[in-house]
């Protein structure tokens, strides 16, 4: 109640100082924003919208969608075990990494089109017009996979003047980036534009068993796009784009060796010490990521007159082949474990928008979406398994006791945990989902607005999961081996799906809706409140550890389908629909030196999805409930016209209601604060505009704060007391802009080579041992751009 207390306090005193200012024609240029798939104003949009411009994002060196956060405090992205692994959060709700059955309840768009995997950086785009971050459940227009908020990338359209650019950028660690933009027209009803880039840079990890550094970059993308005016009421955007990703990523630093380390070192292995800044690693396999994509989008307007048809037509494609050293040590104990992703994604949104100054505006659209994944996964022991489970067995009091057991039970010894045995894992799946959807303005008088809107969404999956197991040792009855039974969670064989006792599809349907109340006091003050519903559909576990439910668990062993599986156990082989509700009080004024923008909320998922890794892989399950309660603010200030001052924050209050054996050990979270979402997230910025003779030019500063959290939420108290992530890190730039089109800067981000640990993990067959992945160090560097 405290913490409700002062947000209402903080809005009251930011409405006093807004009219104490002396309300006046803001000094500042509109921004103009399509959060609600229409042209509007950011001051004039009742909508929780952050953007970020173009010219911001450059003048700010922000290189990639990571880097965002710098100036976004309400979202936050974390990059894992893989360069295309990226997670996205908005006001602490969001998911969809580490496993590719789970859908991001933040959905990513460009221009328009929905990007199912969320791997493309803003480096890919040489050109951006904005971003917009919207908080809050974005169901309504945006479809089923944004019941957490939306990030929508905008490029320009083709300007029709001949010209272009090429930049250049270098740096240290070895940083280079090139990109390069020409435009022109074939006629005055058409026009063009094609762009190229390429990042490159050395790895920052070393590993100390030899190999390449680890955390390199090596991409490249073309992108080209063609405007048509056909007629004067038709316009025609075709847009064509393909990168690929070739890297040693992503390295792993130790924040806890547990007591098997000892065992590793009897092996010959190595592990480096519990230093998580030290960029170092110790593996015997070097991890790469090979990755493809690409995509053509068609996007059409007729204006009638009374309205506008939009039809927005994409097939796009991933391809991804990467592996890593899944037991994290120099020591041999698995083989090279490639995993094989395979998406190709086809949408298409049709959507009518009114036009005209009626009392009434209205949208009304639908929207459907096929996908195909194919997912192979693979995991052989390595040459020193068994001697590492055989060590111990023997810790444990029981040497020899493997090959006992195989004694016992006719085996050839050495069968357990032999060299080149394991899983090999195949999943599919489709999924095809349709939607119709409508949102409609009503002014009720000149300064008093209701809109409402809903969404209707149908989703249907169809899943197979089809395992080899070589892995003998995981297959003996349980009962067979005693106490070394713990040793069997280790790539246990699983039920293949579809069989005669379980389903192998979901199908499930949702209608999501939104009403909003706005009112502008005056020309530069607007407030409203708004009550908006999220949904996202069920999402299967496409991962080794699937197992059934506990309801089906006894039927499939009468029927006589675990014989391979002897020791299967109930788990969760698809997480249940999640379903999201807000309630939002905001302001939005503009004033004689700026503007100021606030939002209350008071945000709740239901059956949120969650994936926790428990060592040997992940277990999907639903939250009950995961509630939180929140401020966002930006405000904007010019001291002087050459000055702008910036100050944009998200202050939190999470708590899971109810969560039932997420933590520890199976520990009851209900009533616990979620890890990884900080209560205080602050974004601090000033640009100062100069004069440098003839030349334009600037100087650029923003710092990022954080407060201390638990990184993540399954650990044992000990570890959780060191496994925690605290952000203050200041970016500075500088540049000039001279007459012939020749632009110069210089820049650094996290100058002050600020450390935190951005997530982590049990590490696999090392009970006690935990990994973390902690944030890139200082960069530092200069770019060139000609403009012709």
């Amino acid at each position: 109640m405290k913490f409700i207390r002062a947000q209402k306090s903080c809005l009251a005193l930011a409405v006093a100082s807004v009219f104490a200012s002396g309300i006046a024609q803001a000094a500042i240029d509109e921004i103009i924003v399509t959060a609600n798939k229409r042209e509007q104003t950011l001051q004039d949009i009742p909508v929780s919208v952050t953007v970020t411009t173009g010219d911001t994002i450059s003048k700010a060196a922000i290189q990639d969608i990571i880097d965002l956060q710098s100036v976004v405090p309400t979202l936050r992205v974390s990059q894992l075990q893989s360069s295309t692994n990226t997670s996205f959060a908005i006001r602490g709700f969001g998911n969809g990494s580490n496993n590719e059955g789970i859908e991001p309840s933040v959905g990513v768009f460009i221009d328009g089109v929905y990007r199912s995997r969320a791997g493309s950086s803003i480096s890919d785009l040489p050109r951006l017009e904005r971003v917009e971050v919207l908080s809050g459940p974005q169901s309504i227009l945006f479809g089923k996979n944004a019941s957490a908020g939306v990030i929508s990338i905008v490029t320009p359209k083709p300007s029709g003047e001949t010209g272009g650019y090429i930049e250049a950028s270098i740096g240290n660690i070895g940083y280079k980036n090139t990109k390069a933009l020409f435009e022109s027209a074939i006629s005055e009803d058409l026009s063009f534009d094609v762009s190229a880039n390429m990042t490159q840079r050395d790895g920052y990890f070393t590993n100390i068993a030899g190999g390449p550094a680890m955390n390199e970059r090596d991409r490249w993308g073309v992108r080209g796009q063609v405007s048509w005016t056909p007629t004067d009421n038709t316009e025609v955007r075709i847009i064509a784009d393909y990168d690929e990703i070739d890297e040693v990523c992503c390295g792993v630093s130790n924040l806890v060796n547990g007591p098997t380390g000892a065992v590793i070192g009897l092996l010959g292995g190595q592990l480096v010490p519990e230093q998580p800044f030290a960029y170092r690693i110790a593996a015997d396999i070097d991890p790469f990521n090979e990755v493809e994509n690409g995509g053509i989008s068609a996007q059409i307007d007729v204006d009638y007159g009374s309205f506008v048809l939009t039809s927005i037509t994409s097939q796009r494609f991933s391809d991804t082949f990467e592996a890593l050293d899944i037991d994290f040590t120099s020591a041999p104990l698995t083989q090279t474990s490639p995993n094989d992703l395979n998406v190709d994604t086809f949408s298409q949104e049709i959507r009518l928008t009114s036009t005209g100054d009626g009392d009434l505006s209205w949208m009304i659209g639908a929207f459907y979406f096929d996908e195909s994944v194919d997912y192979t996964s693979e995991v052989m022991w390595g040459p020193q398994a068994r001697n590492y489970f055989d060590a111990l067995v023997a810790g444990l009091g029981a040497p020899g006791a493997l090959g006992a057991v195989e004694a016992g039970i006719g085996l050839p010894a050495g069968t357990f945990f032999a060299t080149g045995t394991g899983a090999q894992d195949s999943f599919s799946q489709e999924d095809q989902s349709t939607s119709i959807f409508g949102q409609f303005d009503l002014q009720l008088n000149e300064q008093l607005t209701l809109t409402a809107g809903f969404n209707y969404t149908q989703a249907e999956k169809e899943v197979t999961v089809s395992q080899v197991n070589t892995n003998a040792f995981a297959a003996v009855p349980a009962a067979f081996v005693g106490a070394l039974s713990a040793l069997q969670s280790s790539l246990p064989p699983v039920v293949n799906l579809p069989n005669a006792i379980e389903g192998n599809t979901t199908d499930d349907s949702d209608t999501t809706y939104t009403l909003r109340l706005a009112y502008d006091i005056n020309d530069n003050v607007n407030v409203y409140g708004s009550y908006a519903t999220g949904f996202k559909a069920s999402s299967w576990n496409l991962s080794r550890d699937s197992g059934p439910n506990a309801a089906d668990l006894a039927a499939l062993v009468a029927a006589g389908l675990t014989a391979n599986a002897p020791n299967l156990t109930a788990g969760s082989p698809f997480a249940d629909p999640e379903e999201s509700e807000v309630y939002e009080l905001g302001l939005k004024a503009v004033f004689e030196r700026g503007s100021f923008n606030m939002a209350i909320f008071d945000q709740t998922i239901k059956g949120f999805q969650s994936s926790i890794f428990n060592g040997t892989g992940f277990e999907l399950r639903n939250a009950g409930m995961q509630s939180t309660k929140g401020v966002e603010f930006d405000l904007v200030y010019y001291p002087v016209e050459s000055l702008r001052l910036g100050l944009a924050g998200t202050l939190l209050d999470p708590v899971y209601d109810e969560f039932v054996g997420g933590g520890f050990e199976g520990a009851d979270l209900s009533g616990a604060k979620p890890a990884g979402i900080h209560e205080v997230s602050l974004s601090l910025s000033a640009l100062y505009d100069f004069r440098l003779g003839k030349n334009d030019a600037y100087a650029r500063a923003d710092y990022q704060y954080a407060d201390e959290v638990t990184i993540v939420d399954n650990l044992p108290p000990e570890v959780a007391a060191i496994a925690t992530r605290e952000v203050g890190s200041l970016n500075l730039s500088a540049g000039m802009n001279t007459p012939s089109g020749l632009n110069l800067s210089i820049w650094a981000r996290n100058l002050t080579n600020d450390q935190y640990l951005t997530s982590g993990f049990p590490t696999p067959a090392q009970a006690g041992s935990f990994n973390i992945y902690p944030n890139q160090p200082r960069t530092f560097g200069v770019t060139a751009r000609k403009s012709f």
